[in-house]
């Protein structure tokens, strides 16, 4: 199987292109960043998974045009070039955040998209212009929403919880209560993977999640427990906290708005389509695993460091 990646040298990309390369799969590398990528795009792959774009800037200091430019028009682009290739199957990485930013019920490929960011707002308008298309036959197309992606050598707030713990600093948001969703690589990778095994999967929106639903507290109770620490949680009223992010709003602190939400709302992504299409019941790593797994890879690389 020959599968064309762009995007290849991100946390995602680096861990499908290992995966694939296990199963002995042709991997080609694409950079977009090249002018003449055009040209050098292999007509006959398998696939063309479409991992490139501009992620959520959460301090806020990013263009919007520039999300535009890169998640919906350079898509548009290489949809383009997909179309006039032998190429059998397309798989744009879209976010959860392109339909919805606060979740009030659990997110399913079915909620009525109403994204308040440019991030959001770019990726659903790239997924617009994609299922717009006729496909020709023999072509898939499939759009990809990811919840919050971890494993090994991933950044953002799951590894901020980590540092919080490691240094002995009391979790003070114990408070706000939630549940959230979370997606292993390791599930990713497989799920990909089944997708390209299975000849008659329809083409469409698929949501990506682990089977089960962890809160912060529960998340920060299980990043103490795999590093043999006590877990401190802090129950401090919820006003105050709010009055409090708000200075970080302003100034560089390590707390603002956006971050306050992503660390305590819930998020809540269902899973149930892409596996009632595979005929899969669970996912190979529950989330507490895969979790544990990250969590100790950070546990490493900061006793390498």
């Amino acid at each position: 199987m020959n599968i064309i990646v762009t995007g290849a040298s991100g946390f995602v990309g680096q861990n499908l292109t290992q995966y694939f390369a296990n199963k002995q799969y042709k991997m080609t590398a694409l950079s977009l960043r090249n002018e003449n990528w055009a040209e050098s795009l292999e007509q006959n792959a398998t696939a063309l998974i479409h991992l490139a774009g501009k992620a959520h800037d959460v301090e806020n200091t990013s263009n919007p045009n520039e999300y535009f430019h890169i998640n919906r028009d350079l898509t548009i682009k290489l949809f383009e070039q997909f179309l006039q290739s032998n190429i059998r199957d397309f798989f744009y990485f879209s976010s959860v955040k392109a339909v919805v930013d606060t979740a009030q019920s659990i997110v399913d490929e079915y909620v009525e998209a109403k994204p308040l960011t440019p991030f959001g707002q770019s990726k659903l308008e790239a997924e617009q212009f994609l299922l717009s298309q006729t496909l020709p036959i023999g072509k898939r197309l499939f759009i990809i929403r990811p919840c919050m992606i971890h494993g090994a050598g991933n950044k953002g707030n799951l590894n901020l919880l980590y540092k919080v713990v490691e240094k002995g600093i009391p979790w003070p948001l114990a408070s706000f209560h939630n549940q959230r969703s979370f997606l292993s690589i390791d599930n990713l990778n497989f799920l990909i993977g089944q997708m390209l095994l299975k000849d008659n999967l329809a083409s469409g929106v698929y949501h990506f999640a682990d089977d089960e639903t962890l809160s912060t507290n529960e998340l920060i109770t299980l990043i103490s427990k795999t590093l043999d620490k006590k877990p401190k949680l802090w129950f401090i009223p919820i006003g105050i906290i709010k009055s409090l992010v708000k200075v970080g709003d302003i100034l560089p602190l390590p707390l603002n708005s956006e971050r306050l939400k992503k660390l305590t709302e819930s998020y809540v992504v269902s899973n149930k389509k892409i596996k009632q299409a595979l005929g899969i019941e669970k996912l190979p790593v529950t989330a507490k695993l895969g979790l544990e797994k990250t969590i100790l890879s950070f546990k490493a690389r900061g006793t390498e460091s």
